[in-house]
């Protein structure tokens, strides 16, 4: 881990009263796993918000939806936020339901200052298994994510525009934890694996090394098509590249490969002093290439893609980076 970083365990009752972060010089920031780059992306911005004058803590392995409202509460500074958890609080249902119309009110005291990618959709079947397209899944039983969440329906809409097939129709949905799902995969109990990871993730190579896979891309004239491009906005995800020669153990790795992707927001609360947000905001796009130099997990995330199914209103410390830098802001995400 970064020397820089100073990850802390942190436990904390989400309480909907007036309480508020403490801001001295150190500024609180919660991930998820370090297996996608919800995790990834917050420890290597602690460092280069670090060389910005920034002392950010990270804490990792966190529930993203739980961090969320924990930043609109203001007991957080910083946290990955994936886009449908912000439109669920708004309306406070989901895994906000229990708070309501609270959780409703709190949700206007988020503001981004950018957009990533989270974890990419690896759509995994055994070399060997006769699965060697979409087509294929027909019948199967097919890993589709965590019991709740948003990306099992994303998962399931990926399916259903690949291949036009219906979880429970066409083949049977698998939901299981992300963390029980490949060794769940690796024993037989279900035969399409789709973990949601960093493209170059190591676990990925662990599989072909027992035994060969075949990674099932998204065909092009899937990708070209309308209603792709509107599943891709409703469900708040994204394309993802996975370059030949990513896995070794890959039957088909001679193939460039089209993914999905889900998409994430870096998320404070709107009281977060401007000089901070706006440092915080340059110190990830101004060295994101050199962040990609030394994690090779980084190097999907696309340059200029600033705002991809943002859906806060942006930080005026934000704002003043991209007018800074001359990039265009959306109307719809100015306060």
């Amino acid at each position: 881990m970064l020397s820089t970083l100073r990850c802390f365990a942190a436990a904390a009752i989400i309480g909907l009263g007036t309480a508020t972060a403490t801001h001295a010089e150190t500024y609180s920031l919660e991930g998820a796993g370090t297996a996608s780059l919800t995790g990834i992306v917050p420890q290597a911005l602690a460092s280069y918000a670090n060389r910005e004058g920034v002392d950010v803590q990270v804490v990792l392995g966190q529930t993203l939806t739980k961090s969320a409202l924990k930043v609109a509460a203001g007991q957080l500074d910083m946290a990955v936020i994936p886009p449908p958890a912000l439109n669920a609080m708004r309306k406070g249902v989901g895994p906000y339901a229990q708070q309501g119309e609270k959780a409703a009110e709190l949700s206007g005291n988020i503001r981004a200052l950018f957009g990533f990618p989270g974890g990419t959709f690896h759509v995994i079947a055994w070399a060997d298994s006769g699965i060697e397209s979409w087509e294929d899944i027909k019948g199967k039983r097919v890993y589709v994510g965590p019991p709740a969440g948003a990306a099992n329906a994303q998962m399931r809409g990926m399916i259903e525009q690949a291949s036009g097939f219906k979880d429970g129709e066409d083949y049977e949905g698998i939901r299981a934890p992300w963390g029980a799902a490949q060794q769940a995969f690796q024993d037989g109990q279900f035969d399409v694996h789709i973990p949601s990871v960093a493209v170059g993730q190591q676990s990925i190579n662990e599989l072909g090394l027992q035994r060969e896979i075949r990674i099932i891309g998204i065909p092009a004239e899937v990708v070209n098509s309308d209603s792709f491009k509107a599943y891709l906005k409703q469900s708040a995800v994204t394309t993802s590249d996975i370059p030949a020669g990513t896995y070794s153990g890959q039957v088909n790795r001679d193939e460039d490969l089209v993914a999905i992707a889900t998409t994430m927001l870096l998320g404070v609360n709107k009281d977060l002093d401007e000089d901070v947000a706006y440092r915080v905001t340059k110190a990830y796009w101004d060295h994101l290439d050199e962040m990609k130099e030394q994690n090779a997990l980084m190097r999907s995330i696309r340059d200029g893609e600033y705002f991809t199914n943002v859906n806060a209103p942006l930080h005026p410390g934000a704002i003043r980076y991209y007018e800074e830098k001359g990039i265009e802001i959306p109307e719809e995400l100015r306060p």
